[in-house]
């Protein structure tokens, strides 16, 4: 059963969905940027709802249904956009977020602001925290291309003191993300209950589900990683 809903936020309309699971509801899951939204992620979505795990997704202001400009949102509001939805839907806590792209970075941030347990993070981008607040737009865009822009990341920090488990699924042929940050990004959970980095071979920034689709017991093997770091062995 899919579940649609309306979160009113700032005046706009968040528009998002509910893959009710038999099991647990308590999974966030955030999209990337540019032409993103939830509807790009039926596929791991349906797989995990498959396994009893359901999720709640949205898309962001500028995103699929709820539409508007992007230059109304940042990556700070994108933060808060998602704190609105779990709020509003009751999401049960401690969450597990599985964040992609620019998603991954939103989930990192949100476990400053909840209980969160396990985090996966897919094609992970990361930022640079002058570029937080920034309005999507030609000045956000100015401050991210600048070389290594992410280098300086909090997301480092943030993940330090994360304890619950992390999985970083990164694409061998990722022209957007390099490997550095997945690796980071591992390699900055020491106090994380489990760590895990899992590399799809071919797969490129945009196209890494629908790859691992093609040979169904790669992909299989990749949505049981996923679904064992959001149970953390609980059924």
């Amino acid at each position: 059963m899919i579940v649609d809903f309306d979160v009113a936020y700032e005046g706009i309309v968040l528009k998002g969905d509910q893959f009710v699971g038999a099991a647990s509801n308590r999974l966030m899951y955030l999209h990337g940027a540019g032409t993103g939204s939830r509807h790009g992620h039926h596929l791991l979505r349906s797989a995990l709802q498959q396994r009893g795990i359901g999720s709640t997704s949205f898309d962001c202001i500028g995103h699929g249904d709820t539409g508007g400009a992007l230059a109304q949102s940042s990556v700070a509001s994108r933060t808060r956009q998602a704190q609105a939805v779990v709020e509003a839907r009751g999401v049960p806590q401690p969450l597990a977020i599985v964040g992609a792209s620019m998603g991954a970075y939103n989930a990192v941030r949100m476990t400053q602001s909840h209980r969160v347990d396990a985090l996966v993070l897919i094609v992970p981008g990361v930022y640079t925290p002058s570029a937080y607040e920034v309005p999507f737009g030609p000045e956000f865009s100015a401050v991210i291309r600048r070389e290594r822009s992410w280098a300086d990341s909090d997301a480092w920090d943030i993940l330090s003191r994360f304890e619950g488990r992390l999985l970083v699924i990164a694409a061998e042929h990722d022209a957007t993300i390099p490997l550095e940050i997945p690796q980071r990004l591992v390699a900055a959970a020491t106090r994380a209950q489990s760590s895990r980095l899992h590399v799809v071979q071919g797969a490129e920034h945009n196209r890494l589900w629908s790859l691992l689709a093609e040979n169904p017991p790669s992909f299989e093997a990749a949505v049981d990683m996923v679904a064992d770091t959001v149970n953390g062995g609980r059924q």
